[in-house]
């Protein structure tokens, strides 16, 4: 169906030039809000109403007619109403909306998806400082993270994926001591236990390495331990790189990989943050005060001016951070997002105040808004009714790990990203582990398995390969579930593309559980394997056509799609 969309959308572009030279992007179509006001609503006659000084209704006839007229109207359109003040309501034939399926068969995979056009775009997630396993709200960003990276590949964009940390500071600092305490017996509540020590069992386990001499492997790292409880130096680098290796094995658990990870550290031993800061007092948006030195972030939106140098030499936290964007812009990624939790809200304007103000003074050209953000909002779990706070493991928070045990990866996946990421979110085990229709991945997934078992018996009995199902004559889908269903596979394009802009892979699962509730509709209005031939196979590769758009759409959430349950 995009080739009709595309040839209706040339008619419709010429009729508007012909009604006003200059009007033609004007030209686009709508789904309607119900369904049986038609397939696709055109409202261009109201927008140019008032500034030609015409009616809309009579505006809307003459659209009417020319595009009835069109080649493309001839060969495509059914019928055309005008409602209302003047919308264009189109009906199409029959055969217009069966293109959709041999679209599906032939692109597989490929559906929906544009050609690359060299533009680099940059999505930096999960970025979880060394200290501890991987919470729930961590997930929720990985979810979100490979989601949008996968939502715009499909778009054409070059992704990267990247994993920043901080490898020292006062987190890591206290990780060394909590550590060496574990290492030399203590354990929490012991008199001499540091009050703002790491108080999970993660920390003993770490400490028993440690002593063992454990060499640990990270994806970014390989560290061999001393074993000497007094060398809090070796210690440090020990836990860093034996948390960085659970990290991975979450992460790998959860189907998440990155092409790179950042140190902070390295924006310093790089020499970057002075360059960013250099770059800054030349801009002439910086100033002393109170022995401190102040970004003038307010000539470029923020609430207020903020310190950049602290009275004691220290920078703070947003310094590096700008440092890290023009490094980010400098390797050439034109596009940046960072997925945050909401905590990070106040960040954004001073960052963006400070690669403005670096922009503009190193001629750097960097777009406002840059870089983009995606802010989360943490999750509640819920099992046996009751809210879980605390794991043994971790010691204060459910992880990650616990959550993808207690349910599965996909469970995971598909209930983090069911939601807006600034909504909070509460994620119920009960269902995440139930098998009926009321948890929405098993709801999916079935639809999907349901077919692969029609499809497996149709290749018994007709003895043919499922590529055989391209030259099938769709004529016999004229029936109203089957179109409803063929009409929602071709929105699958658009939504990935609005879904891409929006930033919203929550969009992704919406569109899923409906295409799983209208297959099962149709499922249960037609039998597909009749005896009529022509009619099955024609069914038959509806059903395929389905199942290629939802196994697409899960594995964009990163979601298996089982082909038995």
């Amino acid at each position: 169906m995009q080739q009709v969309q595309q040839d209706l959308l040339s008619a419709l572009t010429a009729a508007l030039e012909a009604v006003s030279p200059g009007s033609g992007n004007k030209a686009k179509f709508e789904t309607p809000k119900v369904a049986s006001h038609g397939d696709w609503a055109v409202t261009a006659a109201m927008q140019l109403a008032k500034p030609l000084g015409r009616n809309p209704r009579e505006l809307g006839e003459q659209l009417r007619t020319s595009l009835l007229a069109s080649e493309a109207g001839q060969r495509w359109l059914l019928a055309i109403e005008v409602a209302g003040p003047g919308f264009l309501n189109l009906r199409l034939k029959p055969e217009a909306k069966q293109q959709v399926v041999r679209e599906v068969l032939q692109a597989g995979a490929q559906f929906g998806v544009h050609a690359k056009h060299g533009q680099k775009l940059l999505v930096e997630f999960v970025s979880a400082n060394p200290t501890g396993p991987l919470h729930v709200g961590h997930g929720r960003q990985a979810a979100l993270g490979d989601a949008i990276c996968n939502l715009f590949d499909t778009q054409g964009w070059s992704v990267h994926r990247e994993f920043y940390y901080n490898d020292a500071g006062v987190q890591i600092q206290t990780l060394a001591t909590s550590t060496q305490c574990r290492a030399n017996g203590l354990k929490p509540d012991d008199t001499g236990w540091p009050e703002n020590a790491y108080n999970g069992d993660y920390i003993a386990d770490i400490a028993k390495d440690f002593l063992a001499k454990a060499t640990v492997t990270a994806d970014d790292r390989e560290f061999t331990a001393s074993g000497d409880v007094n060398d809090l130096a070796n210690i440090r680098d020990f836990a860093v790189a034996y948390l960085r290796r659970e990290q991975d094995l979450d992460l790998k658990a959860f189907d998440v990989k990155f092409d790179h990870y950042y140190l902070e550290s390295s924006l310093y031993t790089d020499g970057r943050v002075e360059r960013a800061v250099a770059s800054l007092q030349a801009s002439g948006h910086t100033y002393e005060q109170d022995g401190a030195l102040w970004l003038r972030s307010t000539e470029f939106g923020d609430d207020k001016d903020r310190v950049m140098r602290k009275s004691d030499g220290s920078y703070t936290y947003f310094v590096p951070d700008v440092a890290y964007h023009l490094a980010k812009w400098e390797r050439g990624f034109t596009k940046v997002i960072n997925i945050q939790g909401t905590d990070h809200h106040g960040t954004i304007a001073r960052v963006r105040a400070g690669v403005q103000a670096a922009s503009v003074q190193q001629g750097l050209h960097i777009p406002q808004g840059y870089p983009d953000y995606v802010l989360h909002t943490m999750v509640r779990v819920m099992r046996g009714g009751e809210e879980v706070k605390i794991s043994k493991r971790a010691g204060s928070y459910v992880t990650l790990r616990d959550l993808i045990e207690w349910t599965s990866k996909d469970a995971v996946r598909f209930f983090l990203l069911s939601r807006k990421a600034d909504t909070e979110y509460v994620f119920d085990v009960d269902l995440a582990r139930a098998k009926n229709n009321e948890n929405p991945v098993y709801y999916v997934q079935y639809a999907h398995a349901r077919i692969w078992s029609i499809l497996n018996t149709w290749q018994t009995q007709s003895q043919q390969a499922l590529h055989e199902l391209l030259n099938v004559d769709l004529t016999p889908l004229d029936s109203a579930p089957a179109q409803a269903l063929m009409m929602l596979l071709s929105r699958y394009p658009q939504m990935l593309a609005q879904a891409c802009a929006d930033l919203a892979p929550h969009d992704v699962t919406f569109y899923l559980r409906d295409l799983a509730a209208t297959y099962h509709s149709y499922y249960d209005a037609e039998r597909i394997l009749v005896d009529d031939v022509s009619t099955r196979d024609a069914r038959v590769a509806l059903v395929r056509a389905t199942a290629m758009v939802l196994s697409n759409g899960l594995a964009l959430l990163g979601v298996n799609a089982p082909q038995s349950m």
